[in-house]
């Protein structure tokens, strides 16, 4: 037994031991949309995969859509026999499941790592992007921002109702940024945060923010860009599964609302070298805004990645603090890139473009390669905000124009993958084109 083994089986017992109750383990890993798929294992066979025994699980389901369907994507799914593909457990992921009925484990996995890792799945495509970059010397610290909302329970003909506010009982529909909203609802906020840090999840601010029932919740800094991804992943899924506990609903949905705020995944992100030196401090801060031009211009190609769905497109109407055009600024709010006051030691871009709902492995990785390549580059970035409000560059708020403008930029193929960039891109079109087959109750209004 080799050393990584020995420590998963150690990690195995260690977990039995203090939570001799658990009978069964979820071994989880991140679709291509931003859901978990997996196994639920008893407790006894997953020390013997920790040990070594073979775990594997259907290429394909990396390749699910948002309701769960297989497309025809060139070759896979339909034409490739669904193979297995091996699959490997994620050390230090081993926690417990306690927003359950019945005690649980929950535990990553990924192919990453594996004799034949798959190349489109996004754990896979952040892990080549962070490994390439380490070979250049470049190694990033991130910390992740996550908003979302609260909802009543019961939806209401379909609909979403706002949460009641546990001290009046009575809907909270005032939105605001009172410190008196994070009293009225702390019962379920103090519970996600303690179960986030059941996760290993070191959550830090919590902030009330300008929608009915929104809140944003923030992590801490990382210089393991992996980790820092699942974090981000398994918060969503431990926040769900607390606030159906305390009877309500949370959702990372980009816009649920038309008339309030959306829901955002803001990613910051520093760059340091092997001595520890910040990179986008050194030479008067020149390569930050080297690498602000390269996030910029690569920006408009990603914008499957940082708006995956139709609904995520509506977020990035003009609202409150959400970019319409790639732009940047120092300390402002309605960039997508704002530079955040600091030392030099602590230099770093805050990316707020995504919405809440996007994959955080592709989320950072698309980050990352637009950092890289503006670095590389060495151009000059456009005015900052601060200088001229009506800088920017345009970016597709269509999915279909979005998806053709990311499948065929050269570089963004280079940096995250050709084959991803493909799968990637036909798994959204794909998807795109069956919400659209839905007749919804407006067009009757308007044509019938």
């Amino acid at each position: 037994m080799d050393a990584v083994c020995s420590d998963l089986v150690a990690e195995v017992r260690a977990f039995r031991q203090r939570f001799p109750d658990v009978r069964y383990v979820d071994l989880i890993a991140l679709d291509i949309p931003g859901h978990f798929y997996g196994k639920r294992y008893p407790i006894e066979m997953l020390e013997k995969v920790a040990a070594g025994s073979a775990l594997k699980l259907p290429q394909n389901c990396v390749l699910l859509g948002t309701q769960g369907g297989l497309f025809k994507i060139g070759d896979y799914c339909f034409n490739d026999g669904d193979p297995d593909a091996p699959r490997r457990l994620v050390p230090g992921t081993l926690k417990i499941v306690d927003w359950e009925k019945q005690p649980l484990g929950q535990m990553l996995i990924t192919s990453s790592g594996t004799e034949k890792p798959i190349v489109f799945e996004p754990r896979e495509v952040l892990a080549q992007v962070l490994d390439r970059l380490a070979r250049k010397g470049i190694f990033p610290v991130v910390a992740f921002e996550l908003e979302f909302y609260l909802f009543d329970r019961q939806l209401r003909d379909g609909l979403p109702q706002f949460a009641r506010d546990p001290l009046t009982d009575d809907a909270d529909d005032q939105p605001n940024m009172h410190i008196e909203r994070l009293s009225r609802f702390a019962p379920v906020l103090d519970d996600m945060v303690e179960t986030a840090r059941a996760q290993g999840i070191d959550t830090t601010v919590i902030t009330a923010e300008l929608g009915p029932g929104q809140f944003e919740i923030n992590f801490g800094h990382l210089d393991d860009g992996l980790r820092a991804a699942d974090w981000a992943a398994l918060f969503c899924r431990s926040t769900r599964g607390v606030a159906l506990k305390h009877n309500y609903r949370a959702s990372f949905m980009a816009k649920p609302y038309l008339q309030h705020p959306g829901s955002g995944m803001h990613v910051h992100v520093s760059l340091y070298d092997e001595a520890g030196n910040n990179l986008l401090a050194a030479n008067d801060q020149q390569p930050l805004r080297h690498a602000v031009a390269g996030c910029l211009e690569l920006l408009p190609h990603c914008m499957p990645i940082f708006a995956p769905n139709h609904n995520a497109l509506r977020r990035l109407s003009g609202t409150v603090n959400v970019a319409t055009r790639a732009s940047w600024g120092f300390e402002d709010r309605d960039a997508c890139l704002r530079v955040p006051e600091s030392d030099a030691r602590n230099l770093r871009i805050e990316h707020r473009l995504a919405g809440a709902d996007a994959n955080p492995y592709l989320v950072l990785a698309a980050i990352l390669v637009g950092l890289e390549q503006g670095l590389e580059a060495g151009r000059q970035p456009i005015a900052p905000l601060n200088e001229d409000r009506s800088s920017g560059i345009n970016f597709p708020l269509e999915m279909l124009e979005a998806v053709q403008s990311m499948q065929h930029h050269p570089q963004l193929r280079e940096g995250l993958g050709a084959e991803f960039v493909n799968v990637y891109c036909e798994n959204k079109r794909q998807d795109h084109l069956a919400f659209m087959q839905d007749i919804n109750a407006r067009e009757y209004r308007w044509y019938l």
